[in-house]
């Protein structure tokens, strides 16, 4: 039997003369090749020893979930730029916070912001971290982690996690008496405010995936309602892989590409999320040819580009 390796997408064009997708259908033996290439990154890149430098390493430096959560909020919420800029922001922010990221947020009081003063990342201040930091205070003498606080939010019955996402971080924002500052709504940009959230997507995949580098502390959300967390590495390489057509990513497309994934693996959509960056994050794929490519499990994709 020949095998099938065509990825069919099926395009209308409207009056306007833009081309807007109205099908994609993976037939099975495209979505067995898929699951073979993401199982086999997933094994290669799926490790506790291989997640630096991605953030996700600050939440193993501590070893109590409360800790845990708060380190992974805060790195997660300092996760742009540049790789190193990212990792040097969020070790100085903790260095400053102290042995205890749970402790620190609980006791913060205004006074407190001494220790902020000076924290740049980019277009951060220590001032919008010291506001961040009062809003986690306030769900945690609420509720008592910022998990319990998201579960008010939360609805199983929901397609995805993004109205849970969207309602905690209006609801944050809300909290914030006075001015609320643009570097502050930055930090908890939510699907609301019209972006991908990739930054928030990615601490609800360490938060709720449980494996070897998803910490899974939080239990009581179910992992498939996830979405992925689209930065310019996922967008261009699900793009690569027919996933999606646009150049440039939105919620939509973050949505679009979650249900490609959820074809191949339906009851966990993120999980090959940490593994597939690695080939844009660690092997520097830029989506083109180069020295290298031949070593790249994505090489039997792409030599079908009509690009390539």
């Amino acid at each position: 039997m020949p095998v099938c390796k065509t990825l069919f997408i099926n395009f209308a064009v409207p009056a306007d003369g833009k081309i807007m997708e109205m099908t994609h259908t993976i037939t099975d033996t495209k979505q067995s090749e898929l699951k073979t290439i993401f199982h086999g990154l997933y094994e290669k890149y799926n490790h506790r020893e291989l997640i630096k430098p991605d953030p996700l390493q600050f939440v193993y430096e501590y070893s109590k979930p409360a800790d845990m959560e708060i380190a992974g909020f805060l790195a997660a919420s300092l996760a742009y730029g540049r790789v190193e800029q990212i990792e040097n922001s969020v070790q100085n922010l903790l260095s400053r916070i102290g042995k205890s990221p749970y402790g620190f947020v609980l006791n913060f009081k205004n006074k407190d912001s001494v220790k902020l003063a000076g924290f740049k990342h980019r277009f951060n201040t220590g001032d919008d971290i010291a506001d961040l930091i009062l809003l986690l205070q306030k769900i945690i003498i609420e509720s008592g982690s910022i998990e319990k606080y998201f579960l008010k939010f939360y609805d199983d019955g929901d397609e995805n996690i993004i109205p849970a996402l969207s309602s905690f971080c209006e609801t944050l924002l809300n909290m914030k008496k006075g001015v609320v500052s643009q570097g502050l709504k930055f930090l908890l940009a939510g699907p609301n405010l019209g972006g991908v959230a990739k930054r928030l997507n990615m601490f609800l995949r360490w938060m709720v995936r449980k494996d070897d580098v998803d910490a899974g502390l939080w239990r009581s959300i179910d992992k498939s309602k996830l979405i992925i967390p689209v930065d310019v590495h996922i967008g261009r390489l699900t793009r690569i892989l027919g996933f999606h057509t646009h150049k440039n990513v939105s919620l939509k497309t973050a949505v679009e590409i979650t249900r490609r994934f959820a074809e191949i693996e339906p009851a966990d959509p993120v999980r090959y999320d940490f593994a597939l960056s690695r080939i844009g994050i660690v092997e520097n794929c830029t989506g083109r040819k180069r020295n290298g490519c031949e070593y790249c499990e994505l090489l039997g994709v792409c030599k079908r580009r009509t690009d390539w």
